[in-house]
């Protein structure tokens, strides 16, 4: 009972941010977000020692325990910003998007559509990855994202409310599998963020910083059963106040008639391409999830 009681508490307390963060420029309330970010990474240890776990074990030999804590500190940095953003999305519209986020690469998701068999955008926790279903619905491309309940209830609403105000449809990934292929049958986007070790879904261990990985299947399984193509996309902080929205060129899918080993082929190359931009953008991930968690058995 304590819990739930807190639990509304902080939810309570957070509208009344949120509240007091929509009246501020996107800029101006990204930049306070951020230092408070900064203060989180002091005040959670809980989170900051996976951060620095996790950059020590993917970078240790290659920076030093003051860069691997600067980069980490960044992090949280990176999430508050997220956050302040996310909190802003209904005063981005047509008008002003531009302003904001860049595009590179929307030949890639326009020949896709030509495909005419859908097209699965593989996102991942890196910059503000929020933003890839905003600028797609904005842009006017059609699709749904399929996404995880937050485990609290009033969280979880205000979060769809605020995606809602951009037409941006959710569907649970717990929800049924027809949902998922009739957005792709329909030809239009099926967003997916699948860089994290989930335990309720199918997963296979692959490569990623140079330790095996437990990685979600379903963006392979999905291309392989309706011929959509696969898009690595991110949204990358610039450092001036906007993104750069990169839309990579689809991952040729490997078909060698061995279903169990092309999908690890497969998962592997999409998450090879993520470890390459989280390699030059370290500080955009979010290191706080444990990402290796799940051991492999020999």
């Amino acid at each position: 009972m304590r819990y739930k009681y807190r639990r509304y508490f902080l939810y309570y307390l957070g509208r009344v941010a949120a509240s007091i963060v929509y009246l501020l420029p996107i800029r101006v309330a990204s930049a306070i977000a951020a230092f408070f970010g900064g203060c989180a990474f002091y005040l959670l240890p809980k989170y900051r020692d996976v951060a620095v776990d996790n950059l020590t074990h993917a970078f240790g030999s290659e920076k030093t325990p003051g860069e691997i804590r600067r980069i980490a500190r960044k992090v949280f940095e990176n999430l508050g910003r997220n956050a302040a953003e996310l909190i802003n999305f209904p005063k981005i519209n047509k008008k002003n998007i531009d302003r904001f986020i860049k595009i590179e690469g929307i030949d890639n998701v326009d020949g896709s559509f030509a495909r005419g068999k859908g097209t699965i955008i593989l996102a991942s926790h890196f910059g503000n990855w929020e933003l890839l279903g905003l600028t797609f619905r904005v842009k006017g491309y059609p699709g749904s994202t399929i996404g995880r309940k937050i485990y609290f209830y009033k969280y979880d609403n205000w979060l769809n409310s605020l995606r809602r105000e951009q037409d941006i449809n959710v569907i649970y990934r717990d929800e049924s599998p027809r949902k998922m292929l009739k957005v792709l049958k329909d030809n239009k986007i099926l967003g997916i963020v699948a860089d994290q070790d989930v335990d309720s879904v199918e997963s296979v261990f692959v490569n990623f910083f140079g330790r095996p990985a437990f990685t979600p299947v379903g963006p392979v399984v999905l291309a392989r059963a309706t011929g959509a193509s696969l898009v690595p996309t991110f949204v990358i902080r610039d450092g001036s106040g906007k993104h750069r929205f990169v839309i990579e060129k689809p991952i040729e899918l490997v078909d060698t008639g061995n279903k169990e080993a092309d999908v690890i082929t497969n998962t592997q190359r999409w998450s090879d391409v993520i470890e390459d931009y989280i390699r030059r953008y370290p500080e955009q991930w979010v290191w706080v999830h444990k990402r290796w968690k799940t051991k492999k058995v020999n």
